[in-house]
């Protein structure tokens, strides 16, 4: 039965300190490169929200084991040279990053193995990934799109230039180079994510990065280490919008990720006008991370387009909402991306803000959003996508009338707990 829940706050403020889950791409890496990798690894603050846990049950399924308490999680692995060959399909549920990442591992191993995932995931395409795998001597069967059918073998190193950005492809490129003949280069004309890159340094793999090309040597073995994930930056982005749009608000956001490729929010957040202070930042080895405080001030639209587009790419739709609220027009261009995430973002944020109210028009690479709008309640759909429930949410803060949110389970994939930081956060609560 699909949970629709009524979301509606009497002239919300929202002020306090909130420590969001941890990031789903680092949690993803986490589980994957201490199942890759010989012997023990132990990962704080790992995310237990659906996706990230698609993924653990892959690698138990392959022979690994793995023991969690929380966001607390125990890897014990042989290796990938010696894991188990499935008895089951596996099967990645919704989460394209798990699908995506695992054509790599899984290319390089000595198991084979059929992947699947849920209907939406079944129609997301695979031959971005598929393409240069087997261009590396990987043996893929089923098609554009998922179920596919694996054979582990010996891959071959391959230098390839990516014809868009994306980590997950290029990450499933260098996981596979990690098991392959020779050197594998990824070539990159616009910067994407990097935890791949950071974590497998953590792991004791040498990687090489030059001017935008990142080069790994087939053969090395991985040992098993200690991760800590930070709180994720896509997450939180939803409160730092709230608290931008909302006079009167200001959030502080603890041990939150600070990843270059990934604060792009921070960087529109300052354009439009808003107040975003970097308290505190830590983190050498690994992740960077820190303390980072918002507040409310006048929104200005601005144009969203080029290199910034892959460091907030999953920011945008809540990025959509924030300039409804911001005066003057505000273009997003380049981010075609989003017509092949959870469902077509660029279509499903359109739609939905346009119910509310704003003066929203879809483009074939991004929107333009006219502002600022005064929003009414409506009944919105979240198309099973956690980044458009929250987005629909987060609009409650604005509207007249309530505001009704058709599957708000969704939202579990990567913010189990997004309601009650929600509602503390507009009480003047603070939460752990």
């Amino acid at each position: 039965m699909v949970e629709t829940k009524t979301v509606k706050f009497d002239k919300p403020v929202v002020n306090g300190s909130v420590k969001v889950p941890g990031d789903k791409s680092i949690s993803h890496r986490a589980i994957m490169l201490g199942s890759i990798a010989e012997g023990r690894t132990v990962i704080k603050g790992f995310l237990d929200g659906e996706d990230c846990l698609r993924t653990i049950e892959i690698f138990k399924r392959l022979g690994v084991f793995i023991d969690r308490i929380g966001t607390d999680v125990v890897v014990e692995s042989p290796g990938i040279r010696n894991w188990k060959t499935p008895t089951e399909e596996l099967y990645a549920g919704n989460s394209g990053t798990t699908a995506r990442l695992m054509l790599g591992i899984l290319s390089s191993s000595t198991v084979t193995s059929t992947l699947t995932g849920d209907e939406s995931l079944s129609k997301r395409p695979m031959k971005r990934v598929t393409i240069p795998l087997q261009s590396m001597g990987a043996s893929i069967s089923g098609g554009e799109y998922l179920p596919l059918t694996i054979s582990g073998s010996m891959l071959k190193g391959i230098d390839y230039t990516m014809p868009v950005a994306s980590a997950q492809v290029k990450s499933a490129i260098l996981f596979a180079g990690l098991g392959a003949d020779g050197k594998t280069s990824v070539r990159e004309t616009a910067v994407s994510r990097d935890h791949t890159e950071r974590m497998l340094k953590q792991f004791g793999a040498t990687v090489e990065q030059d001017k935008g090309t990142v080069s790994i040597q087939g053969g090395q073995v991985l040992k098993g280490t200690n991760v800590t994930v930070p709180g994720d930056i896509s997450s939180a982005a939803f409160f730092m919008a709230a608290a931008a749009m909302i006079e009167g608000s200001e959030v502080e956001f603890v041990d939150v990720g600070l990843n270059p490729t990934r604060t792009g929010i921070i960087e529109v957040l300052r354009k439009m006008g808003a107040k975003v202070e970097i308290v505190e930042q830590n983190g050498e080895i690994g992740e960077p991370y820190g303390i980072v405080k918002v507040s409310h001030a006048p929104l200005k639209g601005i144009e969203i387009s080029g290199d910034i587009i892959p460091t907030l790419i999953d920011e945008i739709p809540i990025i959509a909402l924030l300039a409804t609220q911001a005066k003057g027009t505000t273009i997003i261009k380049d981010a075609e991306e989003l017509r092949v995430k959870e469902t077509d973002r660029i279509a499903a944020v359109t739609e939905e803000l346009t119910k509310l109210g704003a003066d929203v028009e879809a483009t074939e690479d991004g929107m333009i959003i006219k502002g600022p709008t005064v929003l009414s309640g409506a009944e919105l759909k979240s198309y099973g996508d956690h980044r458009i429930g929250m987005m629909a949410a987060i609009a409650a803060l604005l509207t007249d009338g309530p505001v009704q949110v058709e599957d708000t389970s969704c939202i579990a994939i990567s913010y189990p707990n997004f309601f009650d930081h929600l509602t503390k956060l507009v009480l003047n609560g603070d939460q752990e």
